[in-house]
């Protein structure tokens, strides 16, 4: 365990040294302010309004920035490692392979849960600084079970870069693939099932059939944790509206995240073992 977590500790430093990561979690503070205080001057009023639809908005913002900042991390895990002529020389310590891609892993991971805490984290507490919601426990509640499931799901697309980064033998590749990965997962797949409720016509198959085709994509999952939790009127009308009469349990859910973070890892590790350096 102890060449894991050193690994995992050097990837961790090596994210913050580099200001990206920091600049990233400006980014999410930022992001996570400014759709919160303008989120309503299409109303013609600006401010902090209803803490869920703010909740609601942050959701959607992360199911599009936390995947790409996962990948973008993480995609040169190994084939830079490879390009750089460090493989061999890392290979070479006593290090087993799976030991090196499980230590990358869980400093991204590490690196990206807590850009994500600071940064959200700290909007959140401005925002409820500047106007606590009433029930403030409750509140508190929504916001640990958004940052939990924030960091799941960039451990997702860091699983799945730490994949690309290991089937592929170039870093331009190895980008383009984490690119491809990110525009099929937060938004070809969410196109795809709307043109098939709109082929279909939104038949009771469909309908029965579409809340378990969201589970299929780690950012659905996402956006289910945390909406569903808000209750009607947050968040993505085709999402809420398709999902109204389904109740997805709350452990379901989660493991379902869990397995979507764990599943691409183990396949790295797994490839990374039989692949020839």
């Amino acid at each position: 365990m102890n060449p894991i977590l050193t690994v995992a500790a050097k990837e961790f430093r090596d994210d913050f040294r580099n200001r990206w990561t920091v600049a990233l979690t400006i980014l999410f503070a930022l992001l996570a302010l400014g759709i919160a205080w303008f989120g309503s001057a299409a109303a013609g009023r600006v401010g902090f309004t209803s803490f869920d639809a703010t909740l609601a908005s942050l959701t959607t913002l992360g199911a599009f920035v936390i995947p790409l900042i996962g990948l973008l991390i993480a995609y040169d895990t190994i084939v830079g490692e490879r390009d750089d002529g460090t493989l061999l020389l890392m290979l070479s310590y006593p290090l087993a392979r799976g030991q090196l891609v499980a230590g990358k892993f869980l400093g991204h991971c590490g690196a990206l849960a807590a850009a994500t805490l600071v940064g959200f984290g700290l909007a959140v507490a401005i925002m409820q600084w500047m106007q606590p919601p009433a029930q403030t426990l409750q509140a508190w509640l929504h916001i640990g079970r958004f940052i939990l499931s924030a960091s799941l799901l960039g451990a997702c697309f860091v699983g799945l870069a730490c994949l690309i980064s290991v089937q592929t033998t170039d870093k331009s590749r190895a980008a383009g693939l984490a690119l491809i990965g990110w525009l099929l997962s937060v938004v070809l797949f969410d196109l795809a099932l709307l043109a098939l409720l709109v082929v279909s016509g939104g038949n009771p198959l469909e309908r029965a059939v579409y809340p378990y085709l969201l589970l299929l994509n780690p950012v659905d999952v996402f956006r289910l944790v945390n909406l569903t939790a808000l209750g009607d009127g947050a968040g993505n009308d085709l999402l809420t509206g398709m999902t109204a009469h389904h109740s997805y349990p709350p452990l379901l859910l989660g493991l379902v995240m869990l397995a979507w973070a764990v599943l691409p890892f183990a396949w790295a590790m797994l490839a990374f073992r039989r692949k020839e350096v």
